[in-house]
């Protein structure tokens, strides 16, 4: 298995003056392999992690949207704008994971509206006291209309442009420094994106299917020739559209989905939030759901 080259020293982003006890954020430095550069990812520890030194922790890998590339040192912060990290540690949610946050390279997406206007000032904060008020998922004014399965005869590529699948090394070397390094339960080992990382979590899941207790990608869908992997390793996958999607319809989803079990995989949940659109993850990371479903999974 190719690998990076990371550094173990990692800088954390919370006071000394806390207590081991308290959760931590680290940005943890590292060489991309497809860039040759240094870059940081975030890593938060979860709270009670120096306290309990015997006790072994589930990792979350989560992969971003497109609007939240960056260069991966200054623009990093673009990263908690959503997912379990703005969970954890700006709505300082107490959830029970090693959180592996990375940041995609910008590529040739910097001309793109939302990512060429957008600003830092968006960058959510960690209070000193209380929180933020939290993001809330804006309803769409299209009506809700269910709609048929699209075919995938005229579509052949299983990845988006300047998608996660050009890092797969660095998102591996990633894992595996910090499960080296870290106090990690390696037998729940778990993937989740949104959007444009929900696609990747397909492409990674496919890849590296035994390396993952369970799967749950948001608002991306997963194309069929990515599935005999996933099916054969009976991964677990819980997926999720919003119904007024307009930019990731929920027709997209059904060949994959129904590719699984044709292949006999046993475990597949599909969630369609009727009433949402492209932001449904709003909603799934600011519940319990998705967290506990992760949980009840494990590898043998």
């Amino acid at each position: 298995m190719r690998t990076i080259t990371l550094a173990i020293l990692a800088l954390s982003f919370f006071s000394c003056t806390k207590t081991t006890s308290e959760e931590q954020l680290l940005r943890v430095p590292y060489t991309s392999e497809i860039a040759n550069e240094e870059r940081d990812f975030f890593l938060y520890l979860p709270k009670g992690y120096d306290a309990n030194p015997d006790k072994e922790w589930p990792v979350l890998l989560f992969l971003h949207g497109n609007g939240e590339r960056g260069n991966g040192k200054d623009e990093l912060g673009f990263t908690m704008i959503h997912g379990p990290l703005n969970e954890a540690w700006i709505q300082k949610r107490d959830l029970p994971f090693i959180i592996i946050s990375p940041q995609l390279h910008m590529f040739t997406m910097g001309e793109v509206s939302y990512i060429k206007n957008r600003s830092k000032e968006s960058i959510p904060q960690r209070l000193a006291e209380g929180t933020p008020k939290p993001n809330q998922a804006a309803r769409p004014g299209q009506p809700m209309n269910p709609l048929p399965a699209m075919r995938f005869d005229s579509i052949t590529s299983t990845v988006l442009p300047d998608g996660w699948d050009r890092v797969e090394h660095d998102l591996i070397g990633m894992l595996d420094h910090v499960q080296e390094n870290y106090r990690t339960d390696n037998n729940r080992i778990y993937l989740s994106g949104l959007s444009y990382g929900g696609f990747g979590t397909w492409y990674l899941a496919s890849n590296y299917p035994e390396r993952f207790a369970a799967i749950a990608p948001i608002v991306g869908w997963g194309h069929p020739d990515l599935m005999p992997s996933i099916a054969q390793e009976q991964l677990p996958v819980w997926c999720f559209a919003g119904g007024r999607d307009l930019t990731i319809k929920p027709e997209y989803f059904y060949a994959g989905l129904n590719e699984l079990e044709a292949l006999g995989h046993k475990d597949v949940r599909f969630t369609i939030h009727a009433d949402m659109g492209h932001d449904t993850w709003k909603r799934v990371y600011a519940g319990e759901d998705i967290y506990n479903w992760l949980l009840s999974h494990s590898n043998p």
